[in-house]
């Protein structure tokens, strides 16, 4: 047995093996397991990745406090190297302010409906969509973003793990594999040049968010152009070789998982994560596809994720606002809901082909908020998402319009109102909220749905949160809350605050103090 140095619970600990044999076919020729023993005498049982010539990788997340120890087990017995492997390592305390660290992971809440650290402390999802970024940026790029994005105070980043639709080569020109419907060759080289963005994500205190197969319908897309067999085992290795860090992971993007497709992603999605010790999984499905009821079965299906897209027409609102975002989160078993991919900012709208602005980045990221029990939302830009380093129409994205430069893209205005938001909600017990369309009297939204009221309350009466889009009369029904309540005006433009009015009667009438969007917040008089 050989003793590594300590590793903090909750971080990553990783040994190195080499094989004595020849493998022609590594990925397909022998496997390796560890078999990791705890202080406490459980054991978990994780897949060692190759990493390219006579080099195999195991990473772990280890949760005690203590003595581990840990044996390797290869499928070829006769190879010492990978064969029969002992060691041992020391897990202590984390002393420091990281969130991941501090909390852990992520779970599904009690009631299901948002999600927490291991350590039960509520975690609100607020992501950033920056689809190019790992396999684009350099180190400095991306520590820059990173540092740029804490300080707006976002908690996830979303991203795709190889080549795709819009990204077809990394930085250098590279793709994750060679071949079409079967991997001919896995590009080791491409993932190790991932493997320190990948690991920055959560030493900046980001949940990792990765697209471990994007699916859309294309000539390159891996979700969709390799054969079921290829796709679980692109996916069994990033999951082999990521699955140590904080993540959310998201199976396909920006597919169609609808009807007699769905069946495919069942099987994949079994395979990959049923049965075994994994983090929150979720689906990215193409815009305004609703794939809950083909999935709601599935044990392995912990978020519904979800795209409201790019259209900012009647017909596309009217899906977000009345259509199965807002219906479906009834349904059992319960699961957090999260618009994962809204208006983008500086998109070029669906249809009118006109940039999406601030205001209407707003209105989506609110409305996904209140229509469904709070749990989170994602942002995007046009530029950050393409990880653009010039101004330029992204690549196989002919409509999305010219996106600016990275550096200017995260820097645009509807970012900072995304931190607005995230600090409004989080001063709040969002985790509490419901959807209460009956804190109306009167839904302005059923005429004219750009003009529509989102409202929920709390479990216990004791709050309520409403966005309305535009400065209108709002006819309150209150007779759900604790009274009398106090109710303040938050300006999600700027983050200020009205002067606080008591409400006593059950019935009441307010109209925001200025033009634009408002969040109203009642609060019941006894609470903090």
């Amino acid at each position: 047995m050989f003793q590594v140095k300590p590793v903090h619970k909750w971080g990553v600990f990783e040994a190195i093996f080499r094989s004595k044999g020849r493998y022609e076919d590594p990925l397909r020729d022998v496997s390796v397991r560890c078999v990791f023993d705890s202080p406490s005498d459980g054991e978990t049982v994780i897949d060692a990745f190759w990493d390219g010539g006579d080099e195999w990788r195991v990473r772990f997340m280890p949760d005690e406090e203590g003595t581990w120890t840990y044996r390797t087990v290869c499928s070829n017995e006769c190879d010492k190297g990978l064969h029969g492997r002992r060691g041992s390592f020391k897990v202590v305390s984390y002393d420091g302010d990281n969130p991941v660290y501090r909390h852990g992971p992520l779970r599904l809440s009690d009631d299901r409906r948002y999600l927490i650290h291991e350590d039960g402390t509520p975690f609100f999802w607020l992501a950033d969509t920056a689809w190019n970024g790992v396999i684009k940026s350099t180190l400095d790029e991306w520590r820059e973003y990173l540092s740029f994005r804490r300080r707006q105070g976002f908690t996830v980043i979303q991203f795709v793990m190889t080549h795709w639709r819009g990204g077809p080569y990394d930085r250098l020109g590279e793709r994750a594999y060679e071949g079409d419907k079967r991997i001919k060759r896995l590009n080791v080289g491409f993932f190790r040049r991932i493997d320190p963005k990948f690991s920055m994500l959560n030493e900046y205190g980001f949940v990792v968010a990765p697209v471990l197969l994007w699916a859309i319908s294309d000539e390159i897309s891996p979700g969709y152009r390799l054969s079921d067999e290829n796709a679980l085992l692109l996916a069994r290795y990033l999951v082999a070789r990521y699955g140590a860090y904080v993540v959310v992971w998201i199976l396909a993007g920006d597919g169609d998982y609808r009807g007699e497709k769905a069946e495919r992603w069942r099987r994949i999605g079994r395979a990959l994560f049923q049965g075994k010790r994994r983090q929150p999984v979720t689906m990215h499905p193409a815009g305004r596809h609703w794939v809950l009821q083909e999935f709601i079965g599935e044990e392995w299906f912990d978020i519904v994720g979800y795209q409201s897209g790019h259209g900012v027409d009647e017909e596309d609102l009217r899906w977000l606002c009345f259509g199965p975002p807002s219906r479906d989160w009834m349904l059992k078993p319960p699961r957090p809901f999260i618009n994962l991919e809204p208006n983008y900012e500086m998109h070029l709208a669906y249809r009118i082909l006109k940039p999406i602005t601030p205001h209407m980045v707003r209105r989506a990221a609110y409305w996904s908020l209140l229509i469904a029990p709070t749990a989170g939302v994602s942002y995007g830009t046009n530029g950050v998402w393409y990880w653009a380093e010039k101004p330029e129409t992204p690549f196989a994205h002919p409509n999305a319009g010219v996106a600016r430069p990275w550096w200017e893209a995260m820097r645009l205005p509807g970012a900072e109102d995304m931190g607005r938001l995230k600090q409004i909600f989080t001063e709040l017990p969002w985790w509490l909220l419901r959807p209460d369309p009956g804190l109306l009297t009167e839904q302005p939204g059923l005429e004219k749905v750009e003009r529509f009221v989102a409202a929920s309350r709390s479990l216990d009466g004791e709050l309520a949160v409403i966005y309305t889009p535009v400065r209108q009369e709002l006819r309150l029904n209150l007779a759900g809350l604790k009274r009398p309540v106090r109710a303040v005006w938050v300006n999600p433009r700027t983050g200020e605050k009205s002067k606080e009015k008591k409400i006593s009667e059950t019935c009441t009438t307010v109209k925001p103090p200025g033009e634009g969007d408002w969040i109203l917040i009642l609060r019941h008089t006894s609470s903090s």
